[in-house]
């Protein structure tokens, strides 16, 4: 059986979320108005929404066990 390669990951999930999300905020803060810069602001609110349902979930209390 082939075992699989696991590599750890040094920063946590919410910090790489949150560093994605300001990396794509610097990206369109140097762009024009157009639908790129849109685009980018976008995924970084994506990002950022992403971030606090993770904590939300990791934070509530587990049902039913």
């Amino acid at each position: 059986m082939q075992q699989r390669r696991r590599i750890p990951q040094t920063p946590s999930l919410d910090e790489r979320l949150i560093g994605d999300s300001q990396n794509l905020r610097k990206q369109a803060e140097g762009m024009p108005a157009c639908v790129a810069r849109d685009d980018l602001l976008r995924k970084a609110r994506q990002a950022e929404t992403r971030v606090s349902r993770v904590l939300k979930w990791l934070s509530s209390p587990r049902s039913g066990l």
